[in-house]
């Protein structure tokens, strides 16, 4: 027995050696506490491995060894990535980035091995596979793992992949940081701020243009009270449903929105459940609250609120539409809710229409209902409209629900990743940290004139003075010491539909952009360093071939490359000239993309939107006239106080005066004045009618079909929501203005040539990436 006692401190004899216990318990102050047991150190967090497709990881892989490092990945290198990636990143590899950071480490260290420009599934990328599994933990990159014994702490780790060995004599694997010391690299670094300290000086390597047809598609799930990625495959051809669905995804948008506004939540400390209580001389509210068509029934001469769509019935009255039923409307004694010719009213805008609802039982019959019978048909009688405007507009930081402060509005979308480059509760602080360092006025790697952006509307390449317009722009901006970071052009390409006809036909619209390309080739130092995006018109081909110059169906793809081949010659050419230092591994690129476009800097951290269309017409031409019979009564009675029946929300809807104009710069060679004039005040009224009218719609086209048709299954690629940061429209018809609307800059540079006689004024945008502001620039030509 005494081979199995436990020495104890006070020699006592123990009652049960086996365990240590005293014959005779000491007091608790004589006896020694044993010693605390060791704490227990947490698990590391378990991976659930998943199964990566290769074509879902080839457009990541693309942008990081491509775009990036200059490599080029074979098809047997990136299913060995995939596998790699699904096995130790999990389902979070793309919204938490750990799939980004392990293809970039990747890269570096092919590069510091001088792999070559091909990357093989060969011994060295499973070499370099290896290093890296063994600095996984939890999903992402940390210190390289080394062998030791199982033990308590390490046995329950089962994320660990340390919790293997078995003896002391367990090989380890080579550390990471000895890969990166052996090639004089730094070590890993793992935390965020730094993990870009390796990525491109140039800004421009973080500019994605996104064609309209390759942008994530969402739809607002009003059950969920969130968006939901679409997985089915689109369609040019889609059944009908998905008309019916297009509107009534604009319609859910729209609400949802709405109903986020503080001034339409009830207060939860009151009970008094009146929305609106009308007095002699103002209007006193607790909250708004917005009434389906279909609950007017049986509530005749009741004053509502209503949110819904105009339409023309059938009849050819206006009429207004929601999900439960549809009632005339009346539009005679209404006045805008933002102020006197304050925006359009256009068939097929979503509007918030106060009044007094006047029941008609002569035609409606026993249900109370119109001809068509049921909820969801036309409600018997009309609805006297008194105010009538566009729903609250949403600023993008209340969207994405970041940066919200004391003013908390709800969750918001932030986990929602609109543009497939990361959401930006995911990448956003980062990407923000990332433009500090790259573009702000104190970073040492971007000049001011090199984080600027050009943009140039309606470049006409039929017409010559367009040539020498944009020949004259292109001088001014070879001349400074750096060249913009991007030019934009947008069409009309031709003045006149091409291939509809008569006219221009193919041949000719080639060699316009031959011309083009020959004016481009004399300044090979703006194509060698910035990026030249290019939006067609109404037009470009090929849908100008049937449409004969009217309003094609948005979006559509870009110009066709059997165009453009004498362009992209123009950029080969200017890359391959003898003695030019290739900087930071970028090139200059031309890009063609869709109408509309949307181009991202920084990921979600700055987002601009591009649509060439000539909408301010098309709202002129479609705007319902709204309060006849109050001016014909103003006209014959001018002292007439009709202030008993106005009813203004304030606080709720914005007005002109939110509108704010940017300092506008206009150059006459190198001369800038101010703009000066009479007209002024009417173009900058016109200018805030177009902004208060298309914003508060969260869409490019918010008309009927017939009178701008829209591809059903790709509606999504024209929504404002969230609002960008900046909106180039480019409208060709209207005068250029630069404005900014709840924290949206909305931007028409004009159309390059205007004016007659001998000399043509040349008119364009310049835009600041670091303030995301733009400037009016102008000059002659002739």
């Amino acid at each position: 027995m005494q081979a199995f006692q436990r020495p104890v401190d006070n020699a006592a004899l123990s009652s049960s050696p086996a365990f240590g216990t005293p014959l005779h318990p000491l007091p608790p102050t004589q006896q020694q506490r044993p010693p605390p047991p060791p704490a227990f150190k947490p698990a590391i967090q378990t991976i659930l491995p998943i199964l990566l497709p290769p074509p879902t990881l080839r457009p990541l892989a693309f942008r990081t060894f491509t775009k990036k490092y200059n490599l080029t990945l074979n098809s047997s290198a990136l299913q060995a990535l995939a596998t790699f990636i699904g096995r130790h990143c999990g389902s979070g590899w793309r919204e938490e980035g750990t799939g980004e950071r392990v293809l970039e480490e990747v890269a570096k260290l092919w590069k510091a091995e001088s792999g070559g420009v091909i990357v093989e599934d060969g011994a060295k990328l499973k070499g370099i596979l290896k290093t890296l599994e063994g600095s996984m933990s939890g999903g992402r990159i940390g210190a390289a793992k080394t062998g030791s014994k199982l033990n308590r702490e390490s046995s329950f780790a089962f994320g660990n992949d340390s919790a293997v060995g078995l003896s002391d004599d367990v090989t380890t694997r080579p550390s990471l940081e000895s890969r990166h010391d052996s090639f004089g690299m730094s070590k890993l670094q793992v935390e965020e701020e730094d993990e870009h300290e390796e990525a491109s000086k140039d800004p421009r390597a973080w500019l994605k243009v996104l064609s309209a047809f390759e942008q994530p598609r969402f739809t607002y799930d009003m059950d969920k009270k969130h968006f939901i990625q679409r997985t089915s495959k689109p369609s040019l051809f889609p059944p009908p449903t998905h008309k019916t669905a297009l509107f009534r995804e604009r319609y859910n948008v729209i609400q949802q929105r709405l109903l986020r506004n503080e001034a339409f939540q009830a207060p939860s400390f009151s009970s008094n459940s009146t929305t609106l209580i009308r007095t002699d001389t103002t209007t006193a509210q607790q909250f708004y609250k917005i009434t389906p068509i279909a609950n007017l029934l049986g509530r005749g001469g009741t004053s509502h609120l209503l949110l819904g769509m105009l339409v023309i019935a059938p009849t050819g009255t206006l009429a207004l539409n929601d999900p439960s039923g549809s009632i005339s409307l009346d539009l005679q004694h209404a006045q805008p809710l933002q102020g006197e010719d304050s925006a359009y009213f256009c068939p097929g805008m979503i509007v918030l229409a106060d009044g007094v609802y006047e029941e008609d039982w002569a035609g409606a019959g026993s249900s109370g209902l119109g001809n068509t019978g049921g909820v969801g048909g036309t409600i018997g009688g009309r609805f006297l409209g008194f105010n009538i405007g566009g729903p609250p507009v949403e600023k993008r930081n209340v969207s994405l629900g970041v940066n919200l402060g004391s003013a908390d509005q709800g969750g918001g979308f932030g986990w929602t990743d609109f543009l497939g480059l990361g959401s930006e509760r995911a990448v956003g602080a980062r990407m923000r940290r990332l433009e500090q360092r790259l573009v702000s006025p104190e970073s040492e790697h971007t000049s001011a004139k090199r984080r600027k952006m050009v943009v140039l509307s309606e470049v006409t390449l039929d017409q010559p003075t367009t040539l020498s317009a944009l020949r004259k722009v292109c001088e001014q901006y070879a001349a400074s010491e750096e060249a913009p970071m991007t030019f934009v052009l947008t069409g009309n390409f031709c003045s006149h539909a091409s291939m509809a006809g008569a006219g221009t036909g193919s041949i000719e619209y080639k060699e316009m952009f031959n011309e083009l390309a020959a004016v481009l080739s004399d300044f090979p130092s703006l194509l060698r360093t910035s990026t030249w995006v290019f939006v067609p018109g109404d037009n470009d081909p090929w849908v100008s071939a049937f449409s004969a110059g009217a309003s094609a169906a948005v979006p559509r793809d870009g110009v066709p490359d059997i165009f453009t081949s004498r362009i992209k010659r123009a950029f080969a050419t200017a890359k391959s000239e003898i003695g030019v230092v290739k900087k930071d591994g970028m090139d200059g690129e031309a890009v063609w993309t869709s109408n509309p476009a949307k181009l991202s800097l920084f990921g979600p951290a700055h987002e601009m939107m591009v649509f060439r269309d000539d909408i301010a017409g098309r709202f002129r031409r479609n705007a319902v006239r709204v309060g006849q019979a109050t001016r014909q009564r103003n006209e014959r009675h001018p002292t007439e106080n009709d202030a008993q029946e106005d009813f203004v929300m304030s606080g709720a809807l914005p007005t002109t005066e939110d509108i704010s104009q940017d300092d506008t710069q206009m150059t006459d060679g190198m001369t800038e004045h101010p703009p000066s004039g009479p007209s002024e005040d009417y173009t900058t009224a016109q200018a805030k009618k177009l902004i208060l009218s298309l914003l508060p719609q969260s869409t490019l086209s918010p008309f009927p079909l017939a009178t701008r048709p829209v591809h059903w299954d790709f509606a999504g690629a024209l929504s404002l929501y969230p609002l960008p940061n900046t909106l180039i429209l480019a409208d060709a018809e209207s005068a250029p203005f630069a404005m900014t609307f709840e924290g949206c800059h909305v931007i028409n540079p004009g159309s390059l040539v205007t004016g007659g006689g001998r000399r043509k004024k040349v008119q364009w945008c310049e835009y600041d990436l670091w303030t995301k502001r733009g400037t009016l620039m102008e000059s002659w030509v002739g």
